[in-house]
């Protein structure tokens, strides 16, 4: 499902305009980004949990060549499901 079909399924089925839940999806998306920027968790009862992960500097190989390549530090999110929508998925 794209960004799009989630704001047309929503409308749809709560009698809002696309642009009311456009709105609402972005504020949404622009307070997750914000916290996660920040170095925080954001925990959604229900469904699950995003966090922003530290991955080290390391060395890794170019699969073509298999040259050694420097990998810098970066952050990545990563998402826990909840116990409740791993039930729902199962």
């Amino acid at each position: 499902m794209t960004k799009t079909q989630l704001i047309e399924k929503i409308a749809k089925e709560n009698e809002w305009t696309k642009k009311q839940v456009a709105e609402i999806v972005d504020a949404w998306i622009a307070a997750v980004e914000g916290t996660l920027a920040a170095g925080e968790g954001v925990q959604i009862a229900g469904f699950g949990s995003f966090a922003v992960k530290e991955i080290a500097a390391h060395t890794g190989r170019n699969p073509r060549t298999n040259e050694a390549v420097e990998i810098p530090a970066s952050r990545r999110v990563t998402f826990s499901a909840s116990k409740t929508l791993k039930d729902t998925l199962n």
